[in-house]
């Protein structure tokens, strides 16, 4: 595979995707960039904006094999990751897989289970493997989560623990449609489906393997110059420098960003980053991972996001770094 056609594959992808999903054409290619990164995705937003509907459909195109979990206040971390199960006198104990063993998990209002249960998706999410009773389960590559949660209920919803927020290669959302041709294009589409649940309607663009050669190829022929990683270095450490944040990005953050510059820039057919591929991702890349002090986030004044634009906005991007 060379870039040409890794660029006709993401862009068949990202139409694939748009026959379905009405928004931005930038958030799916974000989206993708991540999944290419092998990295995980949190979406937040308000009801009904389409986020699952998105990521299902997302699933499908990729061609890769996907589960769902429906996250509620009684789920139990076996319910995600399998349990053991007796099978009689011969057969003693068995494994049983739970829905974690997929490639592309979608965990659906995440932050409704309590930390006990989120935290089964720690060890799945960071080393991709999942330990039961002291036995060692490897997942099969690809393997990334796309989660949602809803940001404006409080009743019966527990906020994600800082650690597993800091896994997520990307917080995104998808937002309001901005005309009112959109929306009237959303009913538009609903009638033409016949269905609620348009997936079933969609071919995958491409296959388990050729994703996974994509993956590949994103870590084997996309170029970083030093001055591209030192602009993003430079970043980092400025949100633990601003005055009105208590805890800034890790360093988790700072490769979180770099590796999905990498994807974007393999998507517009480069194999080298730019600092605009660096830009395009810092709000959605460090704004989770950052902690404003108490007193500017009693006033509201100011966002995570807008910290990070404002650092961005504050350091000069590289201009003679290397192509390759």
């Amino acid at each position: 595979m060379d870039l040409r056609e890794f660029r006709e594959l993401s862009d068949r992808i990202v139409d694939t995707v748009g026959d379905v999903f009405v928004g931005e054409r930038l958030i799916v290619q974000k989206l993708l960039a991540a999944a290419l990164a092998n990295g995980h995705v949190l979406f937040e937003d308000y009801p009904g904006l389409g986020k699952t509907l998105l990521v299902k459909n997302f699933a499908r195109t990729t061609g890769c094999d996907w589960g769902r979990v429906q996250f509620t206040p009684d789920l139990m971390p076996s319910d995600i990751t399998g349990t053991r199960v007796w099978k009689g006198p011969q057969a003693g104990f068995s494994f049983e897989k739970g829905p974690l063993f997929t490639n592309i998990l979608l965990a659906d209002e995440i932050n409704r289970s309590p930390p006990k249960t989120q935290s089964a998706l720690l060890e799945a999410m960071e080393e991709r493997q999942v330990t039961v009773d002291g036995v060692l389960h490897q997942l099969k590559p690809p393997f990334f989560v796309i989660a949602t949660q809803n940001p404006i209920e409080l009743e019966g919803t527990f906020s994600l623990p800082e650690a597993q927020l800091d896994r997520f290669m990307l917080k995104m959302s998808t937002g309001y449609v901005q005309t009112l041709e959109l929306e009237s294009e959303i009913l538009r589409r609903r009638i033409k489906w016949k269905t609620d649940d348009p997936r079933n309607i969609v071919s995958p663009a491409v296959d388990q393997e050729t994703f996974i050669r994509m993956q590949n190829l994103v870590e084997d022929m996309v170029y970083a110059d030093d001055q591209i990683i030192d602009y993003v270095s430079r970043i980092v450490r400025a949100t633990r420098e601003h005055p009105a944040v208590e805890v800034g990005s890790s360093p988790r953050g700072a490769l979180s960003l770099l590796k999905v510059s990498r994807s974007m820039a393999a998507m517009c057919g480069r194999d080298f980053v730019t600092p605009d591929d660096v830009k395009l991702f810092v709000r959605e890349a460090l704004g989770h991972r950052i902690l404003l002090k108490i007193e500017y986030e009693i006033e509201g004044k100011v966002t995570p996001e807008s910290i990070v634009s404002e650092i961005v906005s504050g350091i000069e991007p590289p201009r003679d770094f290397m192509r390759k």
